[in-house]
């Protein structure tokens, strides 16, 4: 009896698997961006996550409503506005007032996305924008920081997230810990660092048990949660590499010139918003480069300018400066770091 020949299955090319649809990335960043939610809610009670629902539900509101303006249908189903809530959320101070937070999350679609003409078109990160507003707009309440883990924080809100709208609620001494706790004055590991020449244990920052922002406090979160974007192939992580490298090398240089004066690598690395910034900022698909020289140059530039504006200028926290920077210089530093095509040549004058 013969033997049977195998079955060989004979298609067409081109043999290429379907790219994830922009919702389908945008909704893996979501999922990826909920753990650290939840673990800033658990540090900070329902003031986050009272927060997280007003800045999210402003964003996706407005950008409802500007595309009823220009007579679109509605994007509010590809969850980029949801991101643009989220991360804005964690970066304000878990006891920001919540119409602040509605304000910054209207401006950051506002401003930051539809000015340009919506998805895909903005030349800034439009969280950072929002957040950049609220900078302006609302400086004490910006830089008013409460506790990690204070025992009310399920039960009770933090006075000033409830504040009337233009007017101030001031934290009163009872929402704390057991001990009076210096939360209200600005005592983040930056603070401390700038003003009073304290560093923070590198352990106490990379495992989140700090003051911040809702969101930077958990480095070793961060980077799970961007390891998953990465694994799903929806996070470049070259960008956040290179901003991670700028950092370390600038940071290193000036703590080599006198460590008893600047803080070492490992704290500007785990300390304030610069972690989270590097894996959810830093890589947004629109205002990141694209070229791979590009990449590094620009998540360099994003590293140094970090640490330089840290260590010498007038803000404690810098890292949202130094993207917004990055997002500008994008287009002319792609627009020379373009790959010759393969078998060009150059023209010769």
């Amino acid at each position: 009896m013969a033997e049977k020949s195998p079955k060989i299955d004979i298609r067409t090319s081109p043999y290429i698997r379907r790219a994830p649809t922009v919702t389908e990335i945008m909704r893996h960043v979501v999922y990826a961006l909920l753990p650290i939610c939840a673990y800033s809610i658990y540090q900070f009670g329902i003031s986050a996550l009272a927060s997280m629902i007003i800045t999210t539900s402003a964003t996706v509101a407005t950008e409802h409503f500007f595309c009823r303006m220009a007579e679109k249908r509605s994007t509010i189903g590809d969850y980029s506005a949801v991101i643009t809530g989220l991360l804005l959320a964690l970066t304000l101070p878990p006891g920001f007032p919540l119409w602040m937070g509605a304000v910054g999350g209207f401006v950051s679609i506002a401003l930051g996305k539809a000015l340009f003409g919506g998805l895909g078109f903005n030349v800034f990160n439009p969280a950072l924008v929002g957040r950049a507003f609220v900078q302006a707009a609302f400086p004490v309440a910006i830089t008013t920081w409460t506790p990690a883990f204070a025992e009310n924080r399920f039960s009770e809100f933090i006075p000033s997230t409830l504040a009337f709208p233009f007017m101030t609620a001031a934290p009163t001494a009872d929402w704390t810990l057991n001990t009076a706790i210096d939360g209200f004055t600005g005592a983040t590991p930056l603070a401390l660092m700038k003003f009073q020449g304290i560093m923070t244990d590198a352990q106490d920052l990379f495992l989140g048990t700090v003051a911040g922002s809702a969101g930077e406090p958990s480095s070793l979160l961060i980077l799970l949660c961007g390891a998953y974007l990465v694994y799903k192939k929806m996070l470049d992580w070259r960008i956040t590499a290179a901003v991670i490298f700028g950092t370390v090398i600038t940071a290193e240089i000036f703590y080599l010139m006198d460590p008893s004066k600047y803080p070492s690598a490992s704290f500007m690395v785990f300390s304030g918003g610069l972690m989270f910034a590097a894996v959810f900022m830093t890589t947004d698909m629109v205002s990141s480069p694209v070229t791979p020289l590009g990449i590094f140059i620009i998540g360099f530039l994003i590293g140094f300018m970090t640490v330089i504006i840290r260590l010498f200028g007038a803000l404690t926290e810098a890292v949202m400066y130094a993207i917004l920077f990055g997002n500008a210089a994008t287009p002319i530093i792609e627009s020379f770091t373009q790959p010759r095509i393969f078998g060009a040549r150059k023209d010769k004058d």
